[in-house]
């Protein structure tokens, strides 16, 4: 028996509600209202994900670990080619790394690298 559903992930970020409104999007889970240091977004079955403000935020460099990534979500995906230009058109950019076939590195508008994956 499980303990728990999906975790709640929180990411660190510059601002919340303009990340907020990328995942929600990304995912299709409505944008809770928040404020400048604080937002959520939620899916149908309770599920979240929150987004907390971090001054003087370093974003993550991947595949280098000067600023290291820390954790990374896998989005999984029926088409990776019309995933790919969603998430571009949603502000994401395709890391010029790629070191699979079966899914693509991109990154958040914060920075935080994500990949999608076939399946």
């Amino acid at each position: 028996m499980a303990i728990a559903r999906f975790p709640v992930v929180v990411l660190d970020c510059p601002d919340p509600q303009a990340l907020a409104q990328f995942y929600g999007a990304l995912l299709e889970w409505e944008v809770e209202p928040g404020d400048d240091t604080w937002c959520s977004i939620r899916a149908d079955d309770g599920d979240s994900m929150d987004f907390q403000k971090v001054e003087n935020f370093t974003r993550p460099q991947w595949p280098g670990q000067e600023a290291p990534q820390q954790m990374h979500l896998d989005v999984r995906v029926d088409d990776l080619d019309a995933a790919e230009d969603a998430v571009l058109a949603l502000g994401a950019l395709k890391h010029e790394h790629q070191p699979g076939t079966t899914f693509r590195v991109f990154l958040d508008p914060a920075g935080h690298p994500f990949c999608l994956c076939q399946g």
